[in-house]
């Protein structure tokens, strides 16, 4: 925690961060909270503090607002833009609105390009300007994605952003930078593990803020958009609406075999959170395998479609409610879970081969399918490899014949391959990078496409 009393809390599977404030009193301000509250609820009760303010930035397309689940268990009042249409009680603001949080302002400022209705907040002790929260519109090292409201306004967007930006570094370069979204979010962050920063060193260091023209900028920002998950699709209106407040934690309740076999046989899909190797071993034929890790929800939500009934299947040392509150943070509800998981598991099993480099050397006649993202795979690939993004995978064109399935490490590889064994393919999985099974065939990685 810093002198002023802010807390940043990141979600590091998002790459977004939330921030609490104290305000002095044993009050505090929330800023651009997620459904999952474990990190806000866990600060605030260490520091003794009751939240009496959420703020949101805009219209999150990638978690669902915890907002409404904070002000479900006190008097909170919600702050957010006026253009939002927020379908909720919420305290509207337009540019140049101020709050009085008891002794510190937050003023509104209008920075659209990321959303329509975007705003940042400038914390103001008096007169004195002490930090900016820029949500989407300048972040560390680049500025967020703006092809998310409308693609076909994406370039008309990014416009807006550049304008939003130049309003933004007219703040003194001693005022920090608070983002929502940064390294690891799918909203165009470089990698780092800086989370926040100042106008100076934005001006001094931001990639984008060295475009010497309004052209320049949106051509820089327009080359850096790569694909994202297609739950972002529909989240944005969800939080318009008010997304509903749900048990903490949320529920994942014990299914005996019978109830999980007949909710598979109508349509569940059977996501399998259990390492790569537990899952290659065993698993239940046509599950899914989604390794329980910090970016759990984000493939939850790529790669199983919105509303289809989800059944886990956990070792036995993985976490119930962390399965759980990753799910809900993006708008999913999960079934239930297998019941003593795959050891009570009496009916046929499929297995999936995990290969070291060593051994996929070996393999003759296999395709190599490389489903890292699209800017990972032209950083360095196998020049025998077809790259499909994992994301893409479903909708794609398989190759024929054996395939060998790789990533960085072997997480997304193994979700590849379950999606690729429930197409019928036959695949196996490498279990290391591109790198590893390149200096064990004695090729060197191409770069491009």
């Amino acid at each position: 925690m810093s002198e002023l009393g802010l807390t940043t809390l990141v979600d590091e599977g998002l790459g977004n961060a939330a921030y609490l404030l104290d305000l002095g009193d044993g009050g505090a301000l929330v800023l651009d909270p997620s459904r999952d509250l474990r990190q806000i609820r866990a600060a605030a009760e260490r520091q003794g503090l009751r939240p009496r303010f959420v703020a949101e930035t805009h219209l999150h397309a990638d978690f669902v607002s915890g907002a409404l689940q904070l002000r479900s268990h006190g008097p909170v009042e919600v702050l957010a833009s006026t253009a939002g249409g927020r379908k909720f009680t919420h305290r509207g603001l337009a540019d140049g609105d101020e709050v009085d949080l008891g002794g510190l302002t937050l003023r509104a400022l209008g920075t659209p390009g990321h959303t329509d209705e975007h705003l940042s907040y400038l914390l103001l002790d008096g007169a004195k300007p002490l930090g900016v929260f820029t949500g989407g519109s300048l972040i560390v090292g680049a500025a967020a994605r703006t092809d998310l409201v409308d693609v076909s306004r994406t370039e008309e967007l990014a416009r807006a952003q550049y304008r939003s930006i130049q309003r933004l570094i007219d703040l003194p370069d001693e005022v920090a930078v608070w983002p929502t979204h940064g390294a690891g979010s799918f909203c165009s962050a470089p990698p780092g593990s800086e989370r926040t920063s100042t106008i100076g060193a934005e001006k001094a260091g931001n990639w984008l803020l060295a475009a010497d023209s309004e052209d320049e900028f949106v051509s820089r920002l327009l080359a850096g958009l790569g694909t994202y998950p297609t739950y972002f699709d529909r989240l944005s209106e969800v939080n318009r609406s008010g997304p509903a407040v749900v048990a903490e934690p949320p529920a994942l309740p014990p299914l005996g075999i019978e109830q999980a076999q007949h909710l598979i046989d109508a349509g569940a899909v059977v996501v399998d959170v259990r390492p790569v190797a537990a899952f290659g071993a065993a698993h239940i034929p046509g599950a899914v395998s989604i390794p329980l890790r910090d970016q759990f929800a984000t493939w939850l939500g790529w790669v199983i479609e919105a509303d289809t009934p989800v059944v886990i299947v956990r070792g036995e040392d993985q976490d119930p409610a962390e399965i759980a509150w990753q799910a809900a943070k993006i708008g999913y509800g999960l079934v239930g879970e297998l019941d003593g998981g795959m050891h009570s598991w009496d009916g046929p099993t499929a297995a999936i081969p995990v290969l070291d480099a060593t051994e996929a050397a070996k393999l003759e006649s296999a395709t190599v399918l490389d489903v890292r993202q699209e800017s990972e795979y032209e950083a360095g690939h196998l020049p025998v490899a077809v790259g499909i993004e994992l994301g893409a995978l479903a909708a794609a064109d398989l190759p024929s014949g054996p395939l060998l399935s790789m990533c960085g490490h072997g997480e997304r590889a193994m979700t590849a391959a379950s999606l690729a064994a429930r197409r019928g393919a036959q695949v196996a999985v490498l279990a290391g990078s591109p790198r590893q099974l390149a200096r064990a065939t004695g090729v060197e990685l191409s770069e491009g496409r």
